[in-house]
């Protein structure tokens, strides 16, 4: 292992190489000799309103630390959304910088073209070295990376299997842990230290079954978690597809699997090996010891109706934010390398979910409608020097965007069949004056399918918000200054005809900018 002195010489004498020598590459953003390291950490179904920095019901009782610390030593993202709102077809945008329907991953259970454009191969080309750990959810094996351990499919909280270009086999542990072992061991041991890096560190938290980590499987216990005002929402005043849905926690989360009340008939099935049977032996004395004495309370409570409907939204809460400390400790962790090593200085810091989930808002959990708790994503972004300490961005930002940042970062040319745009100079406090004005949203999967949330598209300006259900021809519209909570569309109310022929000539619009084909619709 090479001394600290040695590496960082060893690595600002070759960063300056390459940016001398590097084929294709255009300005550096940054101004001096060596080219930005890019550290991209991305979790699954992390909720802005968990990220303490955002500021809400759970800042104050479920705190995030150290992402918080990106964003205090940087810059928030305060509208920051997706395209489509579920695991895999958000992690295909971020790659590709295409929407779905170009991408090719529409939805759950498609599998990626790998010989697309990506961006890894673009910073590859130009003189990058590209690593991956953690989830993938991709189908295929990754490509355009020089290091890459994943997760098959959604992967296991303990013990899980990650596949490599070798071969796939078991690691003991937790798996938002040892991604992040894998990823100090890559920094510290398996990267090139003359090349810059972009390393993309991906966990599988905090994605259903939600079950926390070994160290924090009693924090929280005394705590109380606020409920949302509409934790008992009667959707009176949306359509079908909100009145159908299966996701809410009084009839759709699972008293085994979910919230880890098991019943007897349950042990030994699928979804019971691979959650509690996976653990080994000192794991489930532990787990045991956590949950057994409240598992007990409950059953001597003999819940039910809101009462239990309540019972279940603290599990829920509580092992959620469980799973979500661990990703902050380890954030922590990634941090404190970076700065001890002395890469921090030069090194550009993200960190994101592939979209947000609800907490309880509206009775639900998951993702996927366009309503704000899953068309949001926290997006946290530091980099010393360039990024003012404590920047807040307003303007409307999409996962769509990340492919081309990162090349601007890098200082490579953005390819034109890319669709979204170069957040960076936002993150130096620029405001372009032709910023966009709209996102526009579509999710795919559609009715009968998990959760039984009908296909849609809309779009949403910095106030409304025109949603079409087209397998059900419903439009709904929401006016988010009025009612942010997106309680009653307006959609037939007079006073919002003009605003919604606007939104339908602007939706329209994006539709043919983003070359959507008409039969997806």
């Amino acid at each position: 292992m090479i001394s600290r002195r040695d590496f960082l010489k060893r690595a600002g004498a070759a960063a300056t190489l390459a940016a001398a020598c590097t084929p294709g590459r255009t300005s550096w953003a940054g101004g001096t000799a060596s080219r930005p390291n890019i550290l991209w950490i991305y979790s699954d179904d992390h909720a802005e309103n968990a990220v303490s920095a955002y500021g809400s019901r759970l800042a104050e009782v479920a705190p995030t630390p150290n992402i918080d610390r990106i964003a205090h030593e940087g810059v928030l993202f305060r509208n920051s959304f997706v395209t489509n709102s579920i695991c895999g077809p958000c992690r295909a945008v971020v790659l590709t910088g295409l929407h779905s329907h170009l991408n090719g991953f529409r939805q759950n259970g498609d599998r990626f073209d790998g010989d697309q454009q990506t961006f890894p191969k673009l910073l590859r080309e130009a003189g990058y070295q590209t690593a991956l750990f953690g989830k993938w959810h991709l189908g295929t094996e990754p490509t355009g990376f020089d290091a890459w351990e994943v997760l098959p499919g959604q992967g296991h909280y303990y013990n899980p299997e990650f596949i490599t270009p070798s071969g796939r086999g078991p690691v003991e542990g937790y798996v938002t842990d040892i991604t992040t072992d894998k990823a100090l061991n890559w920094l510290e041991q398996g990267r090139d230290a003359e090349k810059p890096f972009m390393l993309m560190v991906q966990h599988k938290a905090p994605h259903r079954e939600w079950e926390p980590g070994p160290d924090h499987l009693t924090l929280f216990d005394d705590v109380k978690i606020p409920e949302p005002d509409n934790l008992f929402d009667d959707y009176s005043g949306r359509g079908t597809a909100a009145r159908e849905q299966d996701m809410t926690i009084g009839e759709t989360m699972r008293l085994g699997p979910d919230l880890k009340v098991w019943d007897e008939s349950e042990k030994e099935t699928p979804v019971w090996n691979r959650t509690y049977g996976r653990m080994n032996d000192e794991q489930r004395a532990a787990w045991d010891a956590a949950y057994d004495p409240k598992n007990a309370a409950f059953h001597e409570a003999g819940l039910d109706g809101d009462d239990l409907v309540r019972w279940k939204y603290q599990r829920y809460l509580k092992d959620y934010l469980r799973c979500i400390r661990s990703i902050d400790d380890n954030v922590g962790r990634l941090l404190d390398y970076l700065e001890a090593t002395g890469l921090d200085k030069n090194t550009v810091v993200f960190y994101s979910s592939d979209q947000s989930f609800y907490l309880g808002e509206h009775g639900w959990f998951d993702k996927r409608f366009i309503y704000e708790e899953s068309l949001r994503t926290p997006l946290v972004a530091r980099w010393p020097g360039v990024i003012a300490p404590g920047s807040q961005v307003e303007e409307l930002a999409q996962n769509l965007d990340c492919a081309q940042t990162f090349l601007d970062i890098a200082g490579v040319s953005q390819p034109d069949t890319m669709q979204g745009r170069s957040l960076l100079p936002l993150m130096r406090g620029e405001r372009p004056d032709d910023w966009r004005e709209s996102i526009y949203y579509h999710y795919y999967e559609g009715e009968g399918r998990v959760h039984n949330v009908y296909k849609h598209y809309g779009v949403r300006t910095d106030r409304y918000k025109l949603v079409y259900f087209y397998t059900l021809d419903e439009w709904e519209f929401y006016d988010l200054k009025k009612d942010p909570n997106e309680m009653q569309s307006v959609y037939d109310e007079p006073a919002y005809a003009s605003q919604i022929e606007t939104l339908k000539t602007e939706l329209a619009r994006l539709r043919a900018h983003y070359r959507v084909p008409e039969d997806d619709a």
